[in-house]
């Protein structure tokens, strides 16, 4: 074998080489595809949304704050009334309060797993989390029609639909993510934590309190927040007990409406082009970009847990 044969087999790429190359060709058109995917849906969404103060001239701050939600209506000035602040602040009070009803239950489930019974927790509590998770939300919709709602009519009064209703349904649904979630940012915690402070003289209960929960706060913040971001975008079950009501809710127990309601109900009622169609678009934009403040916010508190 002369020195050009052998210098030719050296500059050969092995099969090993060529399979890597694959390998990263596949990763790197299956990544440019998700992002064209998620850039083509914010921008679908966005040239929809705007069409409401760009083609109907519906102005930016009467849409955020008017109280009056009937696109095929005018009002006495000739305006269109295609308030959403009922919608915003619905879907804000069911979220947050479904978060605070549900963040107790949940980081004192993942201590219970991980802090005070591991294994015990780990067969008994962790398959009914899983089994929560696996449940579909028209499921919670039907029994929410049929528990919660006679029951809030019967404690509280009037017709049962409402925010309260709401938020004892989506209170269920978040609890499994929030409660996982939490878990794993107990798990993260590094065992020598409580070794040390245990050796130091603290209970068990001050361990798990003044350390562990404290070392974990930005992953149980985390937790909650991916919480929130699900409560906010979830449409279905929400839809079947909130009542509907495109009214700015008066008390937890009158019938309101989400953004996520408003939008499963009307948007195949109404013609591609027409004001009633832009609105409904341009609540679903303001659903899009709340959804991205979510995930904004999770970013920034995983990076604040990183740096601490």
């Amino acid at each position: 074998m002369d020195n050009k044969q052998l210098e030719q087999q050296l500059k050969r790429r092995s099969k090993a080489a060529k399979l890597e190359i694959w390998g990263r060709t596949i990763s790197l058109t299956a990544l440019l595809l998700i992002v064209a995917v998620v850039v083509a849906i914010i921008g679908f969404v966005a040239s929809k949304g705007i069409a409401t103060f760009t083609s109907n001239h519906v102005n930016l701050w009467d849409f955020l704050s008017g109280k009056n939600w009937n696109p095929g209506i005018t009002d006495a000035h000739g305006k269109p009334e295609v308030g959403a602040l009922p919608m915003i602040v619905g879907s804000f009070l069911i979220t947050i309060l479904s978060a605070i009803v549900a963040t107790p239950f949940a980081i004192g489930t993942a201590v219970f797993m991980n802090e005070i019974s591991p294994n015990r927790g780990a067969k008994i509590l962790q398959p009914v989390t899983e089994l929560l998770v696996g449940i579909p939300s028209v499921v919670y919709g039907f029994i929410g029609l049929s528990v919660v709602v006679p029951a809030t009519r019967a404690i509280f009064g009037g017709s049962g639909f409402g925010i309260l209703s709401g938020t004892c349904v989506l209170f269920v649904m978040i609890l499994p993510t929030v409660t996982s979630m939490s878990a794993d940012a107990l798990k993260a915690v590094p065992r020598y934590y409580r070794e040390a402070s245990l050796a130091l003289g603290a209970t068990q209960w001050q361990t798990i309190y003044k350390v562990v929960l404290r070392a974990a706060t930005p992953g149980l913040m985390t937790a909650v927040v991916f919480g929130m971001a699900r409560a906010f975008g979830e449409a279905l079950a929400v839809q079947m007990v909130i009542g509907n009501a495109a009214l700015m809710p008066s008390s937890l127990v009158s019938p309101s409406a989400t953004l996520t309601s408003v939008l499963t109900t009307g948007i195949g009622n109404t013609v591609m082009g027409s004001l009633q169609n832009n609105a409904l678009w341009s609540l679903a934009l303001v659903l899009l970009l709340m959804s991205l403040v979510f995930n904004l916010i999770i970013r920034l508190i995983g990076r604040k847990g990183r740096l601490q």
